[in-house]
């Protein structure tokens, strides 16, 4: 049984659906195993809690931000 697990920043409902949707239907694809045996798990991670660079990642996005704000 195929398993899938993803670690990423806070998500809303409707992008964790759309995330597990298509993560099943690609891997179904590609792997030639039916759908119905793939389970899938999102691991929210608060920006908080990793980093990139030695920086949190809320840190960094906000730097992202005012670097590209127009």
């Amino acid at each position: 049984m195929p398993y899938i697990t993803i670690e990423s920043g806070i998500l809303s409902d409707e992008q964790k659906e759309l995330l597990i949707k298509r993560l099943t239907e690609v891997s179904s694809e590609i792997m030639n195993v039916p759908q119905e045996f793939f389970v899938t798990t999102i691991k929210e991670l608060p920006d908080k809690n990793f980093g990139i660079g030695g920086k949190t990642i809320d840190k960094v996005k906000d730097e992202y931000m005012k670097k590209h704000q127009k």
